[in-house]
């Protein structure tokens, strides 16, 4: 990677500089995490193996799923372990991966929540059409686009952050590294940076949350045609999914649709959309969806029945 300044390494400042705390914070985001990549993992691993499971839907949850568990081991197992260092020093090449795949890996979530929303959609408001229209082949290549999608907003959140120049101080007031921290620490005039960071990131968020909300009216507004039974399950589904854009979308335009200042609560933010969303998706699309805690029953039975014999 190339560097264009003098600092070879970033000292991050952490949640907090208290030792007791820092202890709270080890147990507590080490629980969040391993449940994030055991809830995550849970759910890919039931897709996979069900077959009641093969509607687009669930081929969409899949890669949330995957998405999630990236998203948040971007950033969960650092905070865990610098939260028992005394210093927390990151490279610069470790600083630029870090945001990379923090961004790779959130845009992915995006994406996908967009084809959820757009495969409920066509569920709902044509039914006749659904086998066609969203058949695996168009999956496929959407979630191909999301891939790509996310690598090109990846490849320019990264060359934006190529062009920062540090010459020091080198302490970053967070528990990772993302553009917003990066730009305090940047000895040029970061206008212009700011202004392209909002025009990607906080565009892609607004954009998306605009799209998303629109859908969902229509969806909604299109069960009246429905019945009881009908609605009822429709809203069982759209509930889940409306959830999680807005733990997903909130947090993300607080932070990256505004301008180049800082608030006391960007830690605490920060920490529920990269380390809280991802742990309460597994939850929500489980404990809301009957069809996949029962294949989850089956499996755990069939894995109980295996090892009995």
């Amino acid at each position: 990677m190339q560097q264009n300044h003098s600092v070879t390494e970033f000292i991050l400042l952490g949640l907090t500089q208290d030792a007791m705390k820092q202890k709270m914070v080890f147990v507590i985001f080490f629980v969040f995490y391993v449940g994030t990549v055991v809830g995550n993992l849970l759910i890919i691993v039931t897709i996979k193996s069900s077959q009641t499971l093969g509607s687009p839907m669930y081929f969409f949850l899949f890669y949330l799923s995957l998405a999630d568990s990236c998203f948040s081991t971007s950033i969960a197992p650092r905070l865990i372990v610098d939260s028992l260092s005394a210093r927390k020093i990151i490279s610069y090449n470790e600083c630029m991966t870090q945001v990379f795949a923090l961004h790779f890996f959130g845009c992915m979530e995006i994406f996908v929540l967009i084809h959820m929303a757009l495969d409920r959609y066509v569920a709902i408001c044509k039914p006749l059409r659904y086998p066609t229209i969203m058949r695996r082949q168009v999956c496929t290549i959407l979630i191909v686009l999301a891939w790509v999608g996310s690598f090109i907003h990846s490849i320019a959140q990264i060359i934006l952050a190529l062009r920062l120049p540090f010459c020091g101080p080198n302490l970053i007031d967070h528990y990772c590294c993302d553009l917003q921290p990066l730009l305090k620490l940047a000895c040029m005039d970061t206008f212009v940076i700011n202004l392209l960071l909002v025009s990607n990131s906080g565009a892609i968020c607004l954009s998306s949350l605009v799209i998303l909300m629109i859908s969902y009216f229509v969806i909604l507004h299109s069960l009246r045609n429905h019945s009881a039974e009908g609605r009822k399950k429709a809203l069982s589904t759209c509930t889940s999914h409306i959830i999680v854009v807005i733990l997903t979308f909130v947090p993300c335009i607080f932070i990256y649709a505004r301008p180049p200042t800082t608030f006391p609560m960007d830690k605490m933010v920060t920490v529920f959309y990269t380390v809280g969303t991802p742990f309460l998706n597994p939850l929500i699309y489980t404990l809301r969806n009957a069809e996949v805690k029962n294949a989850m029953r089956k499996l755990w039975c069939i894995k109980i029945t295996s090892e009995s014999k």
